[in-house]
């Protein structure tokens, strides 16, 4: 009995000690595998994103075409003559628009994603190590840009920008516009939530000794703190991707996104809304693809928080 409580306390003696040997990020690796939601969350929304990048593929594949019109076969169901998915008011292949607005609706969203991100994390970094007047100014300017409702500010800015005639053809119309609109106004939220993250690791030991033996601001923010922020990094870009998806399909519905007939998936639902009883699919599939990369992008912030969580216990 006395053998058994001894090797059952060096068994736990031995597990502790690999887990206090993990650096963070191999332990949240290793959660992230136990994870089976968000794995299969990932594995969704990386499906999705290879569909839509092979949808000139897979359009050459099936013969069928996501521009070509005939209008004898408009409102075809799931499988009729050919078309997996069906087809649209004019004809048009349903699964090659599908593709192709996810082509659409998903860069702008990555994209923007990304633009938002690295200003935010820049802003967030250089204000929360200096501090003072910089800090001040940027918090102002935060505030000010907040204290606008954020769907009205949106509303306003695509209005002036992508119904100008002046810039018809130019960079600043179609979906590029949109991606810095929805880039240039979305950084707000990490800016601040960076800012916090390095108001506390600038009073850390680490750094104070980086700064003790020369080491200047630059490398302190984007060699010393910055790799701190990866997990928030990471949250932040997942989640942001999925409100993006869900504010471009919304500009889109709304008639203030992407123009047909580039599809994307906010347009056509749009355009499918009074065809509802001539074309259901035309309705469900876009709002059920919607529904599936948000909420598993969702999944995927929320697990990779968990995982980085130090606090959580095994």
């Amino acid at each position: 009995m006395a053998a058994q409580s001894q090797a059952t306390v060096a068994k736990i003696s031995s597990d502790n000690e690999r887990a206090v040997g993990e650096s963070l990020t191999k332990l949240a690796l290793r959660r992230l595998r136990r994870d089976k939601l968000t794995l299969i969350a990932i594995t969704i929304v990386i499906v999705l994103t290879l569909l839509a990048l092979s949808a000139p593929m897979i359009e050459r594949a099936l013969g069928v075409s996501y521009t070509r019109t005939n209008v004898t076969s408009a409102f075809l169901p799931i499988g009729a003559e050919g078309h997996i998915l069906g087809t649209d008011d004019l004809g048009r292949d349903h699964l090659a628009r599908l593709l192709y607005a996810g082509q659409v609706s998903l860069g702008i969203a990555f994209t923007a994603a990304l633009l938002s991100l690295g200003i935010g994390l820049t802003l967030g970094i250089i204000t929360g190590y200096y501090g003072g007047v910089v800090d001040d100014i940027v918090i102002w300017v935060i505030t000010t840009i907040n204290s606008i409702p954020s769907l009205f500010l949106l509303l306003i800015v695509s209005a002036v920008i992508l119904q100008n005639p002046n810039l018809s053809g130019t960079f600043f119309s179609g979906p590029f516009a949109l991606v810095l609109i929805l880039g240039l106004l979305g950084w707000t939220g990490t800016t601040r939530l960076v800012r916090g993250q390095t108001l506390s690791l600038r009073e850390q030991e680490y750094i104070i000794s980086a700064r003790a033996v020369g080491a200047s601001p630059l490398r302190i923010m984007f060699v010393h703190i910055l790799p701190n922020l990866f997990s928030i990094v990471v949250i932040t870009l997942a989640i942001d991707i999925g409100v993006l998806i869900l504010v471009e399909s919304a500009l889109s519905f709304l008639g203030f996104g992407v123009k047909p007939p580039t599809p994307s998936w906010g347009n056509m639902l749009t355009n499918a809304q009074t065809f509802f009883t001539k074309g259901v699919h035309l309705v469900i599939l876009p709002g059920l693809l919607i529904v599936a990369t948000v909420l598993c992008l969702y999944i995927i912030g929320d697990g990779v928080r968990d995982a980085f969580d130090p606090t959580t216990v095994d």
